[in-house]
This record gives structure tokens, C-alpha cells and sequence, in this order.
């Protein structure tokens, strides 16, 4: 990651962000509205859990063939995905609920995704938000050497083959936070003080960690083998549970920076955006499917990753109805709004995308 820190042009003279705040809280005082969830988030909440554990208690439960072990495997997957789009993603970012305890208790559930809320709000609500898409900063534009997500990226030639195999990669997202991702990420942000709101100690976060990892371990792993489940079987189980949930979260994630429409700004040699921050996220961000009630539902309003960027403290409950504020917004000032019509176009979008990052840079210059 490059030390240098960027920093965001002041002069807004087209006065977007001043007139768009302006009208989104107008909308929020007019119809009083609170800007946290509300009973459809609670709703969610109760059905996404219910997807989640149901699978698990059954397979404690009963004896049963190995191929619908499987298959309640992947509903658990589903499940975790659902309750990190929607629950734990709100929560840390302060928007589920008007109360900071619940919002730290619904944050929290990210360690039933095998993930730390440290790691993550250092990762995604600092690093990621504030620099999203500028290489050597936004780390979700990092995936070691094996994928290359920007052209400032150094190129291999088995980036080639890129857009074939990185669907593969994906699902191993979860499953790396379980194993080694967290450990990396506390030692690289703590050496770095990095933090997300009140810094605590570096002995509570690693020893939250550890011990968080080994009450993980015990439920998934060890409860199964005990209740007398093949060891086997829980770990196949296991591997599947966390591929199903990393190919959702992967995807979706990538479908809102890496596709052709999204640019990669980089400062200038004192190290200065071309952009404010605000401006910044709309070449950076994009939405899709916004009119598909059933992806919106389940991926949390992260479809609508432009409302989300801009106001990353606002429910995504609420993005859909201020969605259209924000495009009006937009394009009286003559800046874009990045908007595939359906999931499949964007996703089309990202292969090409990553196809094309692929190519030896000679070739595309």
C-alpha cells in the first residue's frame, strides 16, 4: 500500500455536494423520516437469520444423505451473505438503528461470518469509503498479485486468463477471513494506527480476536464432530458454506467499482485528487439492477452503491427513494451516474472489465 496519503480538492464549484445534502435531508424532514432503519430492516433481519441458522440446527439435528448436507450448507451460505449485505453492513456503519448498542450488537454479527469488526471498519469504512478506487489505498482492489482489478496494477501473463478464473477466487473471500485475512489485516492496521472511531488497545483487539476465532472454530467445526458428524463431511461442509457466501459478497462488490464505466483517479505528484470526495464517488461508483425488487432486497440496497458511497450513514432502506434526488443532482451539474438496468449487464461489464485489464498493457495503450 503507497504511504503517501491523497488528499481531496476543497473547490466545489458546482456546489454539488452542499445542494445534494440540502435536498436529502429536506427529503427526511418532510416526510419525517429517520435516516436509520426502520421495520423492514427488522423484518429482514428475522427472516435472513432464520435462513441462516434453520440449516444449521437441522444438519445438529438429524442424520441425513450427505448431498443435502450440502445443500443446507449453501442455504447457510446464502444466509451469511444476506445477514453481511444487510445487517452487519448497516450496523457498522452506525445506520441500523438510532441506538449505538444495537448498532455494535448488529455490526457485531460479522463474527458469525468468521470476520473482525475491526479489521472491517478499518478496511471498508476508512480505506475503502474514503479512497474508493485509488490504487495502493482502496484494499479492495487488492488481491495480491494473483488478480489485477486496475491498470496501475503491475501485469503478469496469466492476468490473461483473468476473466476465466477469478469467478473461482471469489468464493474463497470468507473463507480466507477464517483463516488467515484478519490476522494480516490487525497486525498491518495496528502497525499502520489505523482506527475506526475510539481506538482501543492492540491487547483487546488481538485478544477479541483470538478468542472470537476459537468460539468460531467450536460452533462451526468442532459442535458438528462432537454431535457426531463426520469430521469429513464438516469440513467439506464448511468449505462449501464459505464458497457460497464469498461468491455472493465477491460479486456484488466488484459490480459497483470494477466494471468499464468506474475510473481508478490517481493524485498528482503532491499527492492531490483532481475531485472533491464527493465528486470522487460518482466516477467511482456504480449502481445496478436498481429497479429489481428482489436483488435490492437481498443485497441490501448495495446495488445502489452511489446513495450508499454518498451517504454511507443513511439505511439502505431508504436508497431507492433518494436515489432519483441524487441523479437529478447529478446531472444539473453535468457529472455522471453510473447505471446498469439489470445484474447481468453489470456483471457482463465486470468480466469484460477484468478481460481487458488482462491484456498486456502494451497492447492497450
Amino acid at each position: 500500500m503507497s504511504t503517501t496519503i491523497p488528499t481531496f480538492s476543497k473547490q466545489d464549484s458546482l456546489k454539488f455536494f452542499r445542494t445534494l445534502n440540502s435536498r436529502v435531508n429536506a427529503y427526511f424532514k418532510d416526510n419525517n423520516i429517520k435516516k436509520t432503519g426502520n421495520w423492514k430492516i427488522h423484518l429482514k433481519t428475522v427472516v435472513l437469520f432464520s435462513i441462516f441458522l434453520t440449516p444449521y440446527f437441522i444438519i445438529l439435528a438429524l442424520d441425513m444423505p450427505f448431498w443435502l448436507q450440502l445443500l443446507l450448507n449453501i442455504v447457510i451460505g446464502v444466509g451469511m451473505a444476506g445477514i453481511g449485505m444487510n445487517v452487519m453492513h448497516d450496523g457498522n456503519h452506525g445506520s441500523y438503528s438510532t441506538k449505538s448498542w444495537v448498532n455494535k450488537i448488529m455490526g457485531g454479527t460479522i463474527y458469525i461470518l468468521a470476520g473482525n469488526v475491526y479489521n472491517w471498519q478499518v478496511q471498508h469504512n476508512v480505506l475503502h469509503h474514503t479512497y474508493t478506487n485509488i490504487h495502493g489505498h482502496d484494499e479492495d482492489l487488492e488481491a495480491g498479485k494473483i488478480i489485477r482489478f486496475t491498470k496501475d496494477a503491475e501485469w503478469h501473463r496469466f492476468h490473461k486468463f483473468q476473466h476465466y478464473y477469478s469467478v473461482f477466487l471469489y468464493g474463497l473471500l470468507t473463507f480466507n477471513w477464517a483463516l488467515t485475512t484478519d490476522f494480516r489485516q490487525m497486525r498491518s492496521y495496528l502497525k499502520r494506527k489505523l482506527s475506526y472511531g475510539e481506538a482501543k488497545s492492540p491487547k483487546i483487539l488481538w485478544t477479541t480476536l483470538i478468542i472470537t476465532k476459537m468460539i468460531y472454530a467450536f460452533l462451526w467445526i468442532a459442535l458438528p464432530i462432537i454431535v457426531g458428524v463426520a469430521w469429513w463431511k464438516v469440513l467439506i461442509g464448511f468449505f462449501v458454506m464459505h464458497y457460497t457466501a464469498g461468491l455472493i459478497l465477491s460479486i456484488v462488490f466488484q459490480l459497483a467499482h470494477v466494471v468499464e464505466e468506474t475510473e481508478n483517479p490517481v493524485p498528482d505528484e503532491n499527492g492531490e485528487m483532481a475531485n472533491t470526495w464527493a465528486v470522487h464517488q460518482l466516477y467511482t461508483t456504480a449502481n445496478f439492477a436498481p429497479k429489481n425488487k428482489i436483488v435490492n432486497w437481498f443485497t441490501g440496497g448495495l446495488n445502489h452503491q452511489i446513495e450508499h458511497h454518498l451517504f454511507p450513514n443513511i439505511s439502505h432502506v431508504h436508497y431507492s427513494k433518494i436515489s432519483d434526488i441524487i441523479k437529478q443532482t447529478a446531472k444539473e451539474c453535468n457529472l455522471p451516474y453510473h447505471e446498469f438496468k439489470t445484474m447481468r449487464s453489470a456483471v457482463a461489464a465486470h468480466f469484460r472489465h477484468l478481460k481487458e485489464l488482462g491484456m498486456k498493457p502494451a497492447m492497450t495503450a
